[in-house]
């Protein structure tokens, strides 16, 4: 029997100016599908040219200079209409998508969508229904009294998952898939019996779990700060009055 976790996955990463979903921009993403554990990756890369000055914190990060993205990057518009498409194709085809922290990159790619094609990620994927694996979401619920980061470097360590140290978007968004993968074989106890569709929906309740966990925890630590629940997309902030 050929469980989901050994079957098609595709994987999407992106790299950005920063960590604000609403205000930063993508510099890079890549799509990875994977057929099956062990196969070969087929890999589409694209790089972008934001149109605003890359924060040096940034660079350092990825390696990605203004210099560069202006002299190789493509304009925005047909990235992001090409990035939203293939995604959409991949739920065509009923293939889970693995995005590490989707509320991070999904929610980055809807705003660049809104802001460059005067759409929405919803607007592309139609009647389409997304199914999203993500690895910081299934951790944190299956290992969830384990301390320690829950980043992709640190969980790629725990798991014993390759992670190429050139922190590119291919790189990472592979590196992921194999994640979702080794948990799953960890766990497969108890995810063997869940299609990658009820996992979709049980990790809206989970991350919305872990968000609730990570407010309160940090309130008693006399530091609050709000966590977002939604899961895999935020919601679009309402306009200023």
């Amino acid at each position: 029997m050929i469980h989901w976790f050994d079957g098609p996955l595709a994987a999407f990463g992106t790299e950005t100016t920063g960590l604000d979903v609403e205000e930063d921009r993508i510099v890079s993403a890549a799509l990875v599908i994977q057929d099956t554990t062990g196969g070969r990756f087929r890999v589409t890369r694209w790089l972008v040219s934001p149109g605003i000055p890359v924060p040096a914190g940034a660079t350092e990060i990825h390696g990605l200079t203004d210099d560069h993205l202006q002299r190789n990057g493509r304009w925005p518009a047909p990235v992001m209409e090409e990035l939203a498409r293939a995604l959409a194709e991949q739920c065509a085809v009923r293939r889970p998508v693995v995005v590490m922290d989707a509320p991070f990159g999904l929610t980055l790619l809807d705003r660049e969508l809104r802001r460059h094609r005067a759409s929405s990620l919803a607007g592309y994927l139609g009647d389409q229904p997304l199914c999203v694996l993500d690895p910081r979401v299934l951790d944190g619920h299956l290992d969830r009294y384990r301390k320690g980061r829950r980043a992709l470097d640190a969980l790629c360590e725990l798991y014993g998952v390759e992670l190429d140290g050139t922190h590119g978007a291919a790189a990472d968004a592979a590196a992921s898939l194999e994640l979702v993968r080794a948990l799953a074989r960890r766990f497969s106890a108890r995810l063997e019996r869940l299609s990658p569709a009820e996992l979709h929906t049980l990790q809206a309740q989970w991350h919305a779990a872990q968000a609730r966990g990570m407010q309160a925890w940090s309130a008693k630590s006399g530091v609050p700060q709000t966590a977002d629940p939604a899961w895999p997309l935020r919601p679009e902030l309402p306009a200023a009055a």
